[in-house]
């Protein structure tokens, strides 16, 4: 979509390690190279380990290695990103940042396991730290926590776990990468200068359900 309304230049992507802070530096340095200053950063790297079943390990199972790996990747890993483009976007005077959180982070996690959910919620107290340090920049930061999307990550369409979740979701289905993609894309854009600070739930209503 990117190509067919921009051109081929609309793209530029690199595999970056996202747990190692000079890849990350080499990264960043790249970008503005390529297309200068960057005005807008999207944290999406993720990792939630579950069992072939689908299911997470307990509190009391989940190894320091796991905590470590996911913590590094989901919190530190954005934390990371966003002190390397603050100058970038501070110096220009306009700027978006928005985190991808999960109702793992919101609410009861169901088949979030502990560390992803410690993750996420982390990164609403790194919201609340971006938004104190940016005030006055044109700068803003935002959360979009979503529920039960469909990807590589959840499996089979028809697992117990995805059969699980969508008797939980009022709208009658399962949400896929487009449901999250629209709502980052409106905060990443000139008319969401005054939505700071905020978290969007999508999640097609489960963050209400019993």
């Amino acid at each position: 979509m990117l190509i067919s309304q921009f051109g081929e230049d609309a793209i530029f992507y690199r595999s970056v390690d996202i747990n190692e802070a000079t890849a990350i530096v080499g990264f960043f340095d790249e970008v503005r190279s390529y297309w200068g200053p960057p005005d807008t950063l999207i944290c999406n790297a993720g990792v939630s380990p579950k069992a072939k079943d689908g299911k997470a390990a307990a509190f009391v199972e989940t190894s320091i290695e796991e905590w470590n790996a996911v913590l590094s990747t989901n919190l530190i890993g954005a934390v990371l990103c966003c002190q390397r483009v603050l100058p970038d976007l501070i110096k220009r005077r306009f700027g978006r940042i928005v985190l991808v959180g999960s109702i793992a982070g919101r609410t009861l996690p169901r088949l979030a396991g502990s560390a992803y959910t410690a993750s996420k919620t982390a990164l609403s107290g790194c919201l609340r730290s971006l938004v104190s340090t940016l005030g006055g920049t044109g700068v803003t930061a935002n959360i979009v926590a979503p529920g039960h999307i469909v990807t590589e990550m959840t499996g089979p369409i028809d697992s117990d776990s995805n059969r699980d979740a969508l008797s939980r979701i009022p709208v009658g289905r399962l949400g896929n990468p487009d449901d999250v993609a629209t709502v980052i894309a409106f905060l990443a854009s000139e008319n969401a200068g005054f939505i700071n600070g905020a978290t969007i739930d999508v999640n097609g209503g489960e963050y209400v359900s019993p």
